[in-house]
């Protein structure tokens, strides 16, 4: 065996083992597919804080209020809290025709989420005392209920003892508005089904997605700690840390507007990347501690969460690389190769071990199974993904594994840049509580 085999051989073993850390992941896809966790009807009805951070929400936040309000669940155990963050328009001025408490903080230094939740946690806690609650909301401005979320996620909190943070399901109010938004929308339903339905179902801890997720009040009797890109990874990451457990319901169902243009997605999600290199570098250290810890309750739902926090298309770009950097410097090693001769062995396509021929190979099979997956999706969540149209899901099953795929090149890109800040996202979708309720269309 020659240098360049040697080295092709042991790049193989490389991403054969870094793929085998996340082949658990078919196995939540499969128990999700076709099964879920149920819970009994509490009796008990916990009183609530929820959380709406805003900025230059007017158009959408008044549509979350109504949806909280016009929801079947008690409303004097609900309250409302809404944070103008850094708003130039009447964010503020709108969300207190509702009758809901409202606060402003401008500070563009500090304009993640994350910093929002910070500080009004912190005026709760100095007004009526965060643990006069037995549990907090966290919502974005954008969201739409359904009628029965707050009592389905009353009933897995409860089911749970209050112990555990209960996320719910992520559906789309726009997924028919265009191919982007119809992409993301695929992203989050994959994410409930394949992923978190399969962990609750076999007892593991999952991970929460952006917001519409539930917190035991004692959570944030220190106040709120995550301000960074990727508050959500971050949160996740220390529950298990501390060795708390993620929980799903899939019976609670609210609605998100998603980005529609290409630019604002793509400026979007390498914003998510960094934010994910950072909960890497911040906490992947402290997850494998945590994982080989003698005391540790949920060893399985630690080293799940652990193999995500890994940056895997980025790490799989540098190991592709350096094969390539090490396969030309072939000649300096061994007189036998030459320049040619690697360019050869590596390009051609009738060898089976040929590097193009793999990554050929690679490519088609990850598209196929991708593909395979939206189709999949589309047929298990057809009572959920209401109007769009045939063409359109055919489109979005064929542009589903490059919306993946392209993963690889926003990691990088995220890599690189240092001085990556929080930029808002656009909403204007007026997708109403009785859209989404009553004749289940959504606005287009």
């Amino acid at each position: 065996m020659n240098y360049p085999d040697v080295v092709r051989l042991v790049f193989s073993i490389i991403t054969t083992v870094l793929g085998a850390l996340l082949i658990h992941f078919i196995v939540y896809a499969i128990i999700g597919l076709f099964s879920k966790k149920t819970y009994p009807e509490a009796e008990k009805k916990n009183r609530f804080g929820l959380i709406i951070p805003a900025r230059n929400e007017e158009s959408v936040v008044t549509g979350l209020i109504e949806s909280i309000q016009k929801n079947n669940y008690p409303q004097d155990k609900l309250e409302i809290f809404v944070i103008a963050h850094n708003c130039s328009d009447k964010t503020a001025d709108a969300a207190r025709k509702y009758g809901v408490h409202v606060y402003e903080y401008n500070n563009p230094e500090e304009n993640t989420m994350g910093y929002a939740f910070r500080y009004l946690f912190s005026r709760i806690e100095e007004d009526y005392g965060t643990q006069n609650f037995d549990g907090f909301f966290l919502f974005n401005a954008d969201n739409i209920l359904d009628k029965d979320y707050f009592s389905k996620m009353n009933d897995a909190f409860e089911y749970y003892g209050r112990e555990c943070v209960i996320t719910s399901y992520r559906n789309s109010k726009n997924f028919g508005a265009n191919l982007i938004s119809g992409l993301y929308g695929m992203y989050f339903t994959v994410g409930c089904r394949f992923e978190s339905r399969g962990r609750t179902v076999t007892g593991c801890s999952t991970r929460v997605q952006g917001t519409g997720y539930l917190i035991n009040s004692n959570i944030v009797k220190d106040g709120w700690h995550y301000v960074s890109l990727a508050e959500d990874w971050e949160f996740t990451a220390d529950q298990l840390i501390r060795d708390h457990s993620i929980r799903y319901c899939d019976a609670a169902v609210f609605y998100d507007e998603q980005p529609t243009s290409l630019h604002i997605m793509w400026r979007q999600r390498v914003r998510w990347a960094r934010g994910h290199l950072l909960v890497f570098y911040s906490r992947f250290k402290d997850m494998v501690k945590k994982l080989f810890a003698k005391d540790t309750k949920h060893r399985v739902s630690v080293y799940d969460i652990t193999a995500y926090i890994l940056p895997s298309p980025l790490m799989y770009v540098i190991l592709q690389v350096l094969q390539i950097i090490l396969l030309l410097t072939a000649p300096l090693i061994d007189r036998s190769s030459s320049l040619y001769q690697i360019f050869i062995e590596s390009t051609d396509l009738i060898r089976s071990n040929g590097l193009l021929f793999v990554w050929l190979r690679y490519l088609i099979a990850s598209y196929v199974f991708t593909a395979l997956g939206a189709i999949i999706i589309f047929i298990a969540e057809r009572k959920r993904i209401k109007n769009v149209s045939l063409l359109h899901k055919i489109l979005i099953t064929l542009t589903w594994p490059l919306f993946l795929g392209v993963q690889c090149i926003m990691d990088v890109q995220a890599f690189f840049l240092r001085n990556l800040g929080w930029k808002p996202i656009p909403h204007s979708d007026q997708t109403t509580f009785d859209h989404v309720n009553d004749t289940g269309k959504q606005s287009k």
